[in-house]
């Protein structure tokens, strides 16, 4: 049987430590050989291989400003996903964005993650 608390903590925490700025935070959620997928075609998408490389990803993320609104934590036999609405604004870039955010579990921690959005391309123009 699956402890659906655990899981919906990890998913909590990793949102966030992303919020705050808790970079080593998030590392302690990550598998050493994690790995983040991100739609679209500009400096956050594409894949981020390593709990290096994932904390790197989100820690760009939040430079650009971005505001993280938790709207849903959602919890399968195994995994968690984050329903999330961003928002930001970058002179007359404006982005405002839900998205999908799915941890995919391994003993209790993140091994892989992928994302999903509202609107790829608002993410390739905010994120230049």
């Amino acid at each position: 049987m699956s402890d659906y608390n655990a899981q919906r903590r990890v998913g909590e925490a990793f949102l966030a430590a992303l919020a705050k700025g808790d970079w080593d935070g998030i590392r302690a959620l990550l598998h050493a050989d994690a790995v983040w997928v991100l739609p679209g075609d500009n400096t956050v998408s594409g894949r981020a291989e390593g709990a290096g490389a994932v904390v790197e990803r989100a820690r760009r993320i939040a430079g650009y400003g971005v505001s993280f609104e938790l709207l849903h934590v959602l919890v399968s036999a195994e995994n968690v996903a984050l329903s999330i609405h961003n928002t930001a604004r970058r002179g007359d870039t404006v982005l405002d964005q839900h998205l999908a955010t799915v941890c995919r579990l391994r003993n209790g921690k993140v091994e892989s993650i992928e994302t999903y959005l509202s609107d790829v391309d608002g993410m390739n123009a905010f994120f230049v």
